[in-house]
């Protein structure tokens, strides 16, 4: 990174790492909280700020079975207690905190569409049913973001003023355009971004779920009492954006047995990358993934006028390709399309400062190949080359030389 010349670097701390058992009761773990000293004194001895996000994902074993995880309520004491613990080990060197990484996927996908842990969903092909994809989800959300407030509050109350540093949370979205002029079409594509975006974002600026999720979801959202709402309305000093692709939303007439089942649903918008055949953009590794840098600047656009500019660091912006052991590593190295997709993201986001989007910084991903979740590593990510087979050695890609040349 020194040699590259970033001056920042995000990473995730394990909450199992530093509470094994999930809760301060459970006991710290000193080699754990070492392990992370460790991590970022390298860091500050190269300049390098460390930017470090409390929860990716990873929920500690023993609360999933103690009471369910963030279906409870009991989330937001332990998870307050444990972000203290950070705030108490390493605050006096972190000056950036992200309570809490794309709550949108945690949610949807770890209680919907069951392709993240914990997995859960509601029968739809007549197995036993091992959730409700249609009440979970928001009961996740909602406890997600009063555990991000109480973190906030806790963070302002007691170490902002000594440690001196910042607090927010990163959503991720998508940009959103119409399949067609109509304006069902329309009105269906402001619904897809108020069920991925205003989900989370509408109660951190306005203490309340968008106007469309209440009408649509009824009774099944959970609803913030006075308190809940003063506290989760302006609990940030930044917002961190992650954003790789766009789609279009198309409006749904929804069949009578079909309303009400699930969060994907709710909506009543269907997305695809596909119009009229032609592809928004070209597809990474990732099915999900098209290559359409102009929805950056459209996204950072609608959040400076809908959300009243607030502060931004892009968290994650980066595309993949699959991973191929039957290239040569010098084949593997010339990502060339990669360096194609920052430059041209880059370039909408340089149009998106110039029209007074409060843009604090930008976050490639990632630096390495990494473990991407379910996909586990067939596909690469990364500025570098990691051979799995071979020591995990790294070899910084065309990308990477491209970043070094384009900081400079």
């Amino acid at each position: 990174m020194k040699k590259m010349g970033m001056d920042a670097y995000r990473f995730s701390i394990s909450w199992s790492r530093i509470l094994p058992y999930g809760s301060v009761k459970g006991g710290i773990n000193k080699v754990g909280v070492a392990y992370y000293n460790n991590l970022i004194n390298e860091l500050l001895k190269y300049d390098i700020k460390p930017f470090v996000t409390l929860f990716h994902w990873d929920l500690p074993q023993a609360l999933e079975d103690k009471y369910g995880g963030f279906l409870s309520k009991n989330i937001v004491k332990d998870f307050k207690a444990y972000s203290e613990v950070c705030f108490q080990e390493f605050g006096d060197q972190v000056k950036h905190w992200i309570t809490l990484n794309e709550p949108y996927a945690y949610s949807a996908f770890g209680y919907d569409t069951a392709t993240l842990a914990p997995g859960r969903h509601s029968s739809t092909n007549g197995n036993s049913s091992t959730g409700n994809s249609a009440v979970e989800p928001y009961i996740v959300a909602h406890n997600i973001l009063l555990s991000h407030a109480a973190v906030v509050r806790v963070y302002k109350s007691k170490y902002q003023a000594v440690q001196k540093g910042l607090i927010g949370i990163t959503l991720v979205s998508h940009w959103m355009l119409p399949y067609s002029k109509s304006t069902s079409d329309q009105k269906a594509t402001q619904r897809a971004i108020d069920f991925m975006f205003g989900w989370f974002m509408d109660p951190i600026t306005e203490g309340r779920y968008p106007t469309t999720m209440r009408n649509l979801v009824g009774t099944r959202l959970p609803k913030f009492t006075a308190h809940e709402s003063s506290m989760v309305k302006g609990s940030f000093d930044f917002v961190g954006l992650n954003y790789y692709t766009s789609m279009y939303a198309a409006d749904v007439l929804m069949p009578p047995n079909a309303i009400n089942t699930s969060y994907t649903l709710d909506s009543r918008a269907n997305l695809t990358a596909k119009r009229n055949g032609i592809l928004i953009g070209p597809v990474a590794g990732s099915s999900w993934l098209h290559v359409y840098p102009r929805g950056i600047g459209e996204l950072l656009k609608y959040i400076k006028h809908r959300y009243a500019n607030p502060p931004i660091f892009i968290t994650e912006n980066g595309i993949d390709e699959k991973n191929d052991d039957t290239i040569s590593l010098a084949q593997a190295l010339n990502d060339t399309w990669r360096i194609n997709y920052h430059s041209k993201y880059l370039s909408f986001i340089q149009q998106a400062i110039r029209g007074g989007s409060n843009i604090q910084g930008y976050f490639a991903w990632s630096l390495l190949d990494n473990f991407e979740w379910s996909n586990g590593y067939i596909v690469r990510f990364g500025l570098h080359y990691v051979d799995y087979k071979k020591k995990l050695n790294r070899y910084p890609k065309a990308s990477a030389y491209w970043f070094r040349k384009f900081l400079e």
